[in-house]
């Protein structure tokens, strides 16, 4: 019995043998394929963060850490100080010195751009990113800087005569994706290159100047109007010097902001050459937008034709316009527990006298939602309206924090006759 067993046996485990392989052959080739996919790259999101590249530190320690140490507190001072100087327009010597604690505290992180580490020496070029909440704060009232409306950014490579823009994974696609925007007045829109992106933004697309297609894609986008980064790549050998020509160009009508160029010694900087000009480039959409040059299109935008309206409509329009114009808005924030206490409360501000428009910008039940409310008059005279309908009142910059007040508490209850 056992000898009639075991051929089946060893046919049984020759077979599972046989599956594992395929399956793994299987696997193999999705990831194969997975990997093998050349198309898009997310770019990273710094919405919530500032940040200062190029911040060049050499200091000395009595060993490695110390100095890395030690060259991170230097990389945060003068990351503060450049950072204060972009948004308030001022040179940096003028920008106010913060102790180590509050800049530990207001920066995000630290990016090694590039570092030389010895026993007791660190020479370093690093980025600093710091939190957008807490350092507004310290910005001072200079810190809301000119800020431009959505933008599409096209990145164009021209490479061997070639053109590529979103057909393949380039250096210069990368460089972008990797680009943190958060402190630039620049709001850039960056497709990822996945899907539809590398049929509808090709380098064919950057050269039309129809406003038809043009509107499609850019409402597909979010976007106002469309900006075009590109550069040519000239390389002078297999792994020798590289040149790249870079040109800032803006809108359907491919008009040109600015042009520069750049240089390294070999192909091994090619990814630092190309970091180096998305900051050059971001520079001078910046300046452009300062100069009053990258404007949107007014092309772009599809304009309605006016309805003719009757006397009657036409008086209620004006009168509307002018209620608009002298209600001022203010935000109110109430807690609402579901959905009947945020009807109640829209109910209950559309009754206060002077109370012109009421609509909720962010609903939360179960939580606290805010109203934006036209009121005519200052906030104060809202306040007091609104403790006269009984509800307790905290009052901010522009904002009101309204909760009701507490019942009252019941009389105690009479004694009964004869109770001691």
């Amino acid at each position: 019995m056992i000898s009639a067993v075991r051929p089946f046996a060893q046919w049984n485990r020759t077979w599972i043998a046989v599956a594992a392989v395929a399956m793994l052959g299987v696997a193999g080739v999705v990831v194969a394929q997975i990997e093998g996919s050349d198309r898009g790259i997310a770019p990273i999101d710094s919405s919530s963060s500032y940040e200062v590249g190029g911040v060049a530190v050499d200091v000395t320690g009595k060993d490695a850490d110390s100095a890395r140490m030690g060259g991170w507190r230097v990389a945060q001072r003068k990351g503060w100080a450049l950072l204060w100087s972009r948004t308030n327009g001022q040179p940096v010597s003028a920008a106010p010195s913060l102790s180590d604690s509050t800049l530990d505290s207001i920066v995000a992180g630290i990016v090694v751009e590039d570092e030389q580490v010895s026993p007791r020496r660190y020479i370093a070029k690093l980025g600093v990113l710091f939190d957008r909440a807490r350092t507004g704060q310290l910005l001072g009232s200079h810190g809301q800087a000119m800020r431009s409306p959505p933008m599409l950014l096209i990145p164009v490579i021209w490479s061997g005569g070639t053109p590529t823009s979103f057909e393949t994974r380039t250096e210069w696609q990368r460089a972008w994706a990797r680009f943190r925007p958060g402190g630039s007045p620049i709001d850039y829109v960056r497709p990822t290159g996945t899907g539809s992106d590398p049929l509808l933004l090709n380098v064919a697309q950057t050269g039309r100047p129809g406003r038809g297609w043009w509107r499609m894609i850019l409402d597909q986008f979010g976007a106002a109007d469309v900006i075009i980064a590109e550069v040519a790549v000239e390389r002078s050998w297999p792994g020798g010097p590289i040149t790249a020509r870079f040109t800032a160009r803006h809108g359907p009508d491919d008009r040109i902001l600015d042009r520069f160029t750049l240089r390294v010694p070999n192909g091994d900087a090619l990814p630092a050459l190309m970091d180096e000009g998305v900051r050059r480039m971001d520079a001078s959409f910046s300046q452009a937008l300062r100069d009053g040059r990258l404007r949107p299109d007014p092309s772009l935008v599809i304009e309605e034709e006016p309805e003719e309206l009757s006397d009657e409509a036409f008086a209620n329009e004006t009168m509307a316009d002018e209620v608009a114009v002298t209600a001022a808005p203010y935000n109110i924030q109430v807690d609402t527990a579901d959905a009947a206490a945020l009807t109640a409360a829209e109910g209950m501000l559309r009754g206060v006298p002077g109370v012109r428009s009421v609509e909720t910008t962010s609903m939360a039940l179960g939580g606290t939602s805010v109203m934006r409310v036209g009121y005519e008059g200052d906030i104060s005279g809202l306040k007091v309206a609104l403790q006269a309908r009984g509800w307790r009142v905290d009052e901010g910059p522009g904002t009101l924090r309204i909760r009701r007040a507490a019942a009252a508490a019941p009389p105690p209850p009479a004694p009964t006759p004869g109770a001691q």
